[in-house]
């Protein structure tokens, strides 16, 4: 693994600018240093990477971990989420994502991956994981911008074009949701794969499949609220294809903690440069866990808390311990401070033996999720072959089983979980509303940090958990949680009709209050 991305650091595939020449001085042309044709597996690897880690710390740790009251901060300058400041942080993936040349994004990079393998029938599968891995970097780019360029997206290097159209968010759904189908049913098990540069399953198609009826789930339920008809019919199909259900199936990427940047583990790297560096102490953005999150740990009762959260004790303010004891933990208030509060110390943060090691793995799609789609779709008279009791108590089990993926100290007993359940029972007898409520908050606390957009795009369509918004003074809503993430300034220069086209059709505004196309 540590030597497959090093080479994709070293030698990022790109198109080399080929001269025409004669007398035989054809060699003088060409660029040692460059590849002459674009390698789709390096190229498939480096997608993936970008397509999960991209402006992690702006967007999913200051933006979406804040205003999800995950996180809190004293400090104004990176309170994106935390005081609805500075939308600047939103923007990043934006531009990451998009990017061109030796930083070229996720899009052009699966863009290139799919034109690479568009023709010979012998990479029908390699094409068929490309279009759900390019379905899977739009669907969280649409989710976090609403109408976005999709057609004509990535077009710059192939086609010259520069300002791609905006396509509705409607329009692109029904083509994510288009692209899984017939990249399923195009898989041959007798065709070749990605192999190795697959970095979730290796290639395995079986799995890729569920993969894809797992996405297809995610965005059939995204539908619930602005076309009822449409997110039953793609639910019940996905349902009916086979989801991620088993811990075996789980989409994970793995890190290792090399010398290379790009071969560890994002999130921790993320959290420790950006906070989370020294034990004890002030931190360079001054961040702690949410009060809101740690306090509904500790209510529940769940073991989650003595994995993830840590308060660091000491007697001789020499030697630090980072303690997991549950009566500690203690979340800091979101909007409360704008300077070090004198009891900064006595806030939890994460814990430096699972969170923050740069081996750790990243969950990209897990059974934790599937499970609670599963439940809420039963809820709804979707699915009849497994109850909303079964399916919930299952993603439980799963979401904790999964911690055993960071290490021994993310490992909780069987008997903790029963206990957790025992404690905690899936509301059969209470109203749609309150089994509602349960299953969304429940994937609130088991997504954490798998999946921060995933949380941000679920608490948007269901309005769970219930988050009591803060009114910082000078905040950039109006006192309301932000719901979408704000286009660069810079479209409106390079790409201004199509831009402001698509800015009227979504309200007329481009501010952290817009909503998208599903957001009712």
């Amino acid at each position: 693994m540590k030597n497959l991305i090093q080479k994709i650091l070293v030698v990022a595939p790109m198109l080399l600018f080929l001269s025409a020449c004669d007398k035989g001085f054809e060699e003088m042309n060409v660029d040692p240093n460059k590849y002459s044709e674009v390698v789709p597996g390096y190229l498939f690897t480096r997608a993936q990477l970008d397509g999960v880690s991209t402006n992690f710390t702006g967007a999913a740790y200051l933006t979406i971990g804040q205003s999800m009251q995950q996180f809190a901060t004293y400090k104004e300058v990176p309170a994106a989420g935390d005081k609805y400041f500075n939308y600047s942080y939103s923007t990043g993936n934006w531009n990451a994502y998009a990017g061109t040349g030796a930083g070229q994004g996720a899009i052009v990079s699966i863009r290139q991956v799919i034109d690479a393998v568009s023709t010979s029938p012998l990479d029908v599968n390699k094409r068929s994981a490309a279009r759900i891995w390019k379905a899977y970097i739009f669907h969280r780019l649409t989710d976090m911008y609403g109408d976005i360029p999709y057609f004509n997206a990535g077009e710059a290097l192939s086609a010259k074009n520069y300002s791609p159209k905006y396509d509705t968010q409607q329009a692109i759904y029904a083509d994510l949701l288009k692209e899984l189908d017939e990249s399923i049913a195009a898989f041959d098990a007798s065709k070749a794969t990605f192999g190795n540069a697959d970095l979730m399953y290796g290639g395995d198609i079986t799995k890729w499949k569920k993969f894809a009826y797992s996405l297809m789930f995610r965005l059939g339920m995204r539908l619930t609220e602005v076309d009822p008809a449409m997110a039953k019919t793609w639910s019940e199909k996905a349902i009916a294809g086979g989801v991620i259900l088993d811990d075996a199936d789980r989409a994970v990427i793995a890190y290792v903690d090399g010398s290379q940047t790009a071969s560890r583990n994002f999130i921790a790297s993320g959290l420790i440069s950006t906070d989370y560096v020294t034990p004890g102490g002030d931190n360079v953005e001054g961040g702690k866990f949410a009060k809101t999150f740690i306090d509904y740990l500790k209510n529940t009762k769940d073991p989650r808390l003595n994995v993830i959260s840590v308060v660091w004790t000491t007697t001789d303010n020499k030697t630090f311990t980072a303690d997991t004891t549950t009566a500690l933990q203690s979340g800091m208030p979101n909007a409360a401070y704008n300077n070090l509060p004198a009891n900064f110390n006595s806030f939890s943060e994460p814990n430096p033996n699972t969170l923050l090691k740069y081996n750790t793995p990243l969950i990209v799609f897990g059974n934790a999720e599937t499970n609670l789609l599963l439940a809420e779709a039963s809820v709804r008279g979707w699915t009849s072959g497994t109850t909303a009791a079964t399916a919930y108590a299952n993603a439980v089990r799963a979401g904790m089983r999964q911690w055993s993926l960071f290490g021994t100290g993310g490992t909780i007993s069987e008997a903790r979980i029963n206990a957790y359940l025992a404690a905690n029972p899936y509301k059969a007898t209470g109203t749609t509303a309150q089994q509602m409520e349960q299953i969304q908050t429940q994937k609130w606390v088991s997504l954490f940090l798998e999946d921060e957009y995933e949380i941000f795009s679920n608490w948007r369509r269901t309005g769970y958990p219930v988050l009591t918004p803060t009114n910082y003074p000078g905040n950039l809503t109006g006192g309301k949680i932000p719901t979408r993430f704000v286009i660069p300034d810079s479209e409106e220069t390079y790409n201004k009709t199509n831009f402001i086209e698509a800015r009227t059709r979504q309200g007329g505004t481009n501010t952290l209050s817009s909503v998208v196309w599903w957001d009712k």
